[in-house]
Order: C-alpha cells, then structure tokens, then sequence
C-alpha cells in the first residue's frame, strides 16, 4: 500500500518547516526553499518495490538541494531519475544544468552536491535506488546526470515507458513480482546509463538498450512456450542468433541460462504460495516451459538446494 503524505490540513504558515522535514525523509537529507509566500499543498505518495522506492511528488514552486552539508548528514547512496509530469524543472549538477519539461526525465547522484528549481506548480514522479545496484562505473553515472532523457529518442523511450508502468501497477503486485520487476528497470537504466556515456557493448550505442529490453519483455511473456529459444527470440526480433548472444554478453550470462533462471524463479514463486488447492510441482513446472519432470527437479535443486516438493514444505510450514 502506497503512504501519502500531505500538508494539506496544516496552515500556510505551518508548511514549510512540515515539508522541508517530509522530503528530507522521503529522499534524502536536502535544503528546502519554498518559493511562495502562503505555500500551496504539498504531496508526496510512496511505494517500495524491492530496493526501487517509487513517489509520486505535487507541490507549489520551490527549490530543492543537496550540498556539503547535506551529504555530510547521509543519503549519500542513491541514485534517483525523475520524470517530470507538469510544470519544469531546472536541474543542474556536474558542471550542467537543463530545464527539464513534461514528458522528459532526468538522472541525479545523491553523492555530489545538485539544484532542482522549479519555478511553477509541478508534479513529478521519482524513482530511487541504490547506487550500488547500478554496477556502473562513477564517470558513466558522471556522464549521465543533468541531461535531458527526452521521447523519441529511442531506448529512452522504452525506459520510460517501463517506468510509468510500474509506476502505474506498483500498488497491484505482490512483493515477489514487484522485486524482480524493479530489479528489471535497474537493469534498463544501467543500460540507459552506459549508452547515454558511450561505454555500452556490444551494440550501436542507439539500439542496444532498447533491443535487450524489448527481448527481456518478450521472453517474459513466453516463459510458458516450452519451445523458446535464442533461434524463436532472434526470428521474433529481426536480428541474428550471433547478434543475439552478444546482447547477452553484456549480463554475463547466456540466452538459455537467464530463460531458465525467470521460469525457475517463477515456478519458485508458485510453489511458495499457500492455497486450499495447491496445484501439483508437475503442473507448475508445465505452466513455466518444463517438459520433464526429471529435468525441472534436477535444475531447480541445482539453484535452490532443495527439491520442488521440499520447497514447498519449506513454504508452508512443513
């Protein structure tokens, strides 16, 4: 369930200190400047999925900082992309600053000092997530922040897209789903990140990012065709089988083995849950692409130390 919180029950005169204090703890230490003489509302509504917290943030015009003295208070590791929805928002950070408009998003580092000045009434929605889970180099992430993400140009494009669905569905999903879903848009802004530096391999800087995001989300949804593989997924796609693997290489791991690993996850997933009628481990394993009943087990022992039916047991108590 999403946590709102709102300044709308409280006086003008009331609201400022009451906000500088709820942005500081829903982000990150940060100085606060309201811009306006009787400050308007102020709302910021709040969902964890995994390790990405996603806000949904509206309020009057303002200023918002991070520097010395903040970082010095903690914080200091976060990376947040904003996706601005009304108003604009001037971002500066690095040695840049940009106006960011409805529609565009932008990337900030909460370990270097930065300014977000938003001049009119605005709405906006953040997503957080360790710096850590990016696995990029700093002069990447350097390189990435303070620039304009803007529609049309290509993988941003699907980054978006991605984002503003999982915001859309977050309060929907179980705490399963929406885990490996955030851990997914980590990965697109990781890439996202590298292309936008000039460090992504092994692709054309512009197709890349998309390319794995578009392969990633269509063999998400055919984990259940027993028949999916690279040659199914490359055809579907127009590319190469060769091309395909080279994609791949860039998650250290092969087409096959991260197929194997989503359905093993999701079978994990289903057999975990607890249900008056459980259907049966053969089931399950059908429902996500096994054919053999010997082959799942054999696999799914080898990545959770336990069989399907013990897994199970385990779950619920047994």
């Amino acid at each position: 369930m999403p946590t709102t919180v709102s300044t709308e029950s409280l006086s003008p005169a009331e609201r400022a200190d009451f906000w500088h204090e709820t942005v500081s703890r829903a982000f990150m230490p940060l100085q606060v400047e309201l811009l306006e003489r009787n400050p308007s509302v102020g709302v910021i509504s709040s969902e964890q999925l995994g390790s990405v917290q996603i806000s949904r943030v509206a309020a009057g015009p303002q200023s918002v900082s991070r520097n010395r003295r903040t970082i010095a208070m903690g914080g200091e590791g976060w990376v947040a992309v904003a996706m601005q929805h009304r108003g604009c928002a001037r971002v500066s950070q690095d040695g840049r600053q940009i106006t960011l408009g409805p529609g565009e998003f932008v990337v900030s580092e909460s370990g270097r000092p930065f300014t977000k000045e938003f001049p009119d009434a605005f709405e906006f929605t953040a997503f957080r997530l360790p710096r850590a889970a990016l696995h990029v180099h700093d002069a990447d992430l350097k390189a990435a922040t303070a620039t304009v993400f803007a529609p049309g140009s290509g993988s941003a494009d699907v980054v978006a897209a991605y984002l503003r669905q999982l915001a859309s569905q977050a309060a929907q999903l179980d705490p399963y789903t929406g885990s490996r879903l955030a851990d997914t848009a980590i990965d697109l802004l990781a890439l996202l990140i590298q292309e936008r530096s000039g460090t992504l391999t092994p692709a054309a800087p512009e197709s890349a990012p998309a390319m794995l995001a578009r392969i990633k989300d269509y063999a998400l949804r055919h984990l259940g065709d027993p028949s999916l593989s690279p040659e199914q997924i490359a055809g579907a796609h127009h590319i190469s089988v060769r091309y395909l693997h080279k994609l791949f290489q860039s998650e250290e791991t092969t087409v096959a083995r991260w197929i194997q690993r989503r359905r093993l996850e999701m079978c994990a997933r289903d057999l975990s849950r607890r249900a008056s009628a459980s259907p049966t481990v053969s089931s399950v394993a059908r429902r996500w692409g096994f054919v053999s009943p010997a082959h799942f087990s054999r696999v799914f022992r080898s990545a959770y130390g336990a069989t399907p039916r013990e897994w199970r047991a385990r779950a619920n108590g047994g």
